[in-house]
């Protein structure tokens, strides 16, 4: 049987309940998609008392579409991919060196995220939950 991502997801969650944080009260799930990433996956993936279950074990937490510190870590991934390891990397070793090697460039140069998504451009955006305190 092919799941799409949803269910993939569901039984991933599920596989960290139970197995990873099977001794946690709640595991603490982070989701920068709101759209796909919710609790009505489990029920496409598992029974009804199955997936309330996970749902009771799990507490969702969406990053703001826009203005995410996550969009700033996949840029940074990004740029190690292309700046990094875009090649055949032999062992483990040698990609920690080269990461660090990376790393260390990037932090002589200053590196920074221009990020251009502001309060203002949010009041418009997001009116909904940025109030105008002008």
């Amino acid at each position: 049987m092919i799941r799409d991502n949803r269910e993939d997801r569901a039984h991933y969650i599920r596989k960290l309940a139970d197995g990873y944080y099977a001794d946690v009260e709640k595991v603490v799930l982070v989701s920068d998609n709101p759209n796909t990433h919710n609790a009505s996956s489990f029920y496409d993936a598992f029974p009804p008392k199955e997936a309330r279950r996970i749902i009771e074990k799990s507490e969702f937490h969406h990053t703001p579409k826009h203005g995410s510190w996550l969009n700033i870590a996949e840029t940074e991934l990004s740029h190690l991919s292309r700046q990094c390891s875009d090649r055949r990397i032999p062992d483990k070793e040698f990609l920690i060196r080269e990461i660090k090697a990376w790393n260390m460039e990037r932090n002589e140069k200053h590196s920074v995220v221009n990020w251009q998504f502001n309060t203002e451009k949010a009041q418009v955006k997001l009116r909904r939950l940025y109030p105008i305190t002008n």
